[in-house]
């Protein structure tokens, strides 16, 4: 069976439960904090290895406790982890949450995530022809688009969720097969905003018929987009009581190239990813609401 290769960063977050933020200078007691293994790369190996992908996870943690603690954690989520290098004298990606009744707030230190340069890329050794790579931005770019293009050039389908946005993803897609925006994502691809709701699906039209990837829009609420021939399919979000959207992007994508490693279409592939989001939001955090492969099926 078709690997999935995921390239991407490695974070511990920590959720602190708090009624507001601070103002400069002041000092609040919160209310509770957890820990959660996360980062997009992390997160989307651990939505593809749930739905039973073989999964390999390219990325870099600190000579820390939460490196260890990370590492453990993804072995234990049945991922290869064997391309996951620990750098000395730097800590591992940590994203701090503020967690308010009403939205977030997020600080992020990058960390060794920032560290991964293409010495580390080990695609060569973990790609065959059939493979599919998924990668996103919060890792150096140049490694990114690196990465990309040693896929290609190894015949492995290449996915690109844009995220968080970048302008020198332009210069990455030549190499990309498919592309996973979201709607502010997908503005920035465009270089300037949707206005009108219904130009929204002509948008998409025009800017695929300049480019020779495949485009997949998820846009929330209002479902997931994609182009197909000389139309824009949009399937309809499902109704649930939403708990935590964090991570649903991130359990899309992972699901979306663990369907397409299995030998679904495309179509089958954005459905069944489609399905693994929605249910990840009627839980709370990033992994702890990815679902498996047989409460995707029960859904």
């Amino acid at each position: 069976m078709k690997k999935v290769i995921v390239l991407g960063s490695i974070n511990m977050d920590m959720v602190m439960e708090t009624n507001r933020l601070p103002k400069v200078g002041e000092t609040l007691l919160g209310e509770t904090i957890d820990y959660y293994v996360g980062g997009k790369g992390a997160n989307q190996a651990v939505a593809a290895s749930r739905v039973g992908a073989t999964v390999s996870l390219i990325g870099k943690i600190g000579d820390d406790t939460f490196g260890s603690k990370v590492y453990k954690h993804l072995e234990n989520e049945q991922i290869d982890v064997s391309a996951v290098t620990t750098e000395k004298n730097i800590f591992t990606g940590v994203a701090s949450i503020f967690k308010l009744k009403e939205d977030n707030a997020i600080v992020v230190l990058p960390g060794a995530n920032m560290l991964l340069d293409n010495a580390d890329n080990d695609l060569n050794n973990k790609l065959t022809t059939k493979d599919v790579l998924l990668t996103q931005l919060e890792i150096p770019t140049e490694t990114v688009k690196n990465g990309l293009e040693r896929a290609k050039k190894n015949g492995a389908t290449t996915i690109l969720n844009p995220a968080p946005y970048n302008e020198k993803v332009i210069d990455m897609l030549p190499f990309v097969d498919i592309i996973t925006p979201n709607e502010t994502e997908f503005e920035g691809l465009l270089g300037h905003s949707i206005g009108e709701a219904g130009q929204f699906e002509k948008e998409m039209l025009d800017w695929s018929k300049a480019n020779d990837t495949q485009l997949i829009v998820t846009r929330g609420g209002d479902g997931i987009s994609y182009t197909t021939e000389d139309k824009v399919v949009t399937i309809p979000a499902k109704k649930v009581t939403i708990v935590d959207t964090t991570g649903a992007g991130d359990t899309f994508n992972g699901i979306l190239a663990a369907c397409l490693a299995k030998g679904m279409t495309v179509s089958e592939a954005i459905e069944f990813a489609g399905k693994g989001a929605t249910l990840s939001i009627t839980k709370l955090g990033a992994q702890t609401g990815m679902p498996t492969l047989e409460e995707i099926n029960a859904f």
